[in-house]
């Protein structure tokens, strides 16, 4: 008998996979076509921290399968996360629709749905990525600040410190995963004051040390409220901050016009007027 013919990459295998967010306060966040996506597949993962959002998930289905046992002490997060790719992958190949539940918004610091989905469509797989409300969504509401008034810098906070980074202090600055920035090595899971002591240092060539600093973490069940805390940037660093928390710099500086620009765009804008008048 002559050999199986593999499909092509532009031939869809059966089998899908979808990956959705749970958002970030259980329940009531979850959209209807995340939920949809959950109802509908043969079998889910989760990668959810949360004991009791997992216990949730499963009264939408009968098949939800932890991703969280896949963690351990002392091994690299990136193991563990190719794992959960390995793992949602096998399914898919068996001709089974899967979907992967992630907390807040599926591709917000998350490696694995962006890869297995890549992958997924690699090998000729329907897949698809739902997007949910994320950690910053509810931070723009709970803090009460809009990104587009002054402008809005997002950074991982070990980005920082690895790589040569400009911070503009007159716009919002956001950081995230402050509590184990640093974290070079494949156990340590603790908020050592060393390593934001470093984070700090490089903050204070852009603001002072007295500078406000607001730690935040969205509340994740209906009954709690938003944790926000508010210090300085020299106290940032003997703070205790978990990896859940974000810590957001307010404006430092007044935003400077630009002259040279003006002046052009003033010109272009004569220019039009007379155009008109002609």
């Amino acid at each position: 008998m002559p050999p199986t013919a593999l499909p092509s990459l532009h031939e869809t295998r059966r089998g899908s996979l979808s990956c959705v967010g749970l958002g970030m306060t259980l329940g009531s966040h979850l959209t209807p076509l995340a939920r949809s996506h959950i109802e509908q597949a043969d079998v889910v993962f989760a990668a959810l921290s949360d004991a009791i959002a997992e216990e949730w998930l499963k009264r939408m289905h009968l098949d939800v399968r932890s991703l969280q046992p896949n963690y351990a002490e002392g091994k690299p997060r990136i193991k563990t996360y190719r794992e959960w790719v390995a793992l949602m992958m096998a399914e898919l190949r068996a001709g089974k629709r899967v979907c992967g539940v992630f907390y807040g918004h599926p591709g917000i610091f998350a490696w694995s749905p962006h890869k297995v989905i890549e992958q997924a469509r690699a090998e000729g797989y329907e897949a698809h990525m739902e997007p949910g409300i994320s950690a910053e969504d509810c931070l723009y509401a709970d803090l009460g600040f809009d990104p587009g008034r002054y402008g809005c810098q997002h950074f991982e906070a070990s980005q920082l410190l690895y790589c040569e980074r400009r911070i503009d202090p007159a716009g919002y600055l956001v950081l995230w995963q402050v509590g184990v920035v640093g974290n070079r090595s494949v156990g340590r899971f603790d908020d050592g004051p060393s390593y934001r002591a470093l984070l700090v240092e490089r903050l204070e060539q852009d603001y002072p040390p007295s500078h406000e600093v607001i730690v935040y973490r969205g509340a994740t069940l209906p009954i709690e409220r938003p944790r926000i805390r508010h210090m300085t940037l020299r106290e940032l660093a003997e703070a205790s901050v978990t990896a859940e928390e974000t810590v957001v710099l307010p404006p430092a500086a007044a935003l400077q016009p630009n002259r040279a620009m003006l002046e052009r765009l003033q010109a272009l804008d004569a220019r039009g007027r007379a155009a008109t008048a002609a």
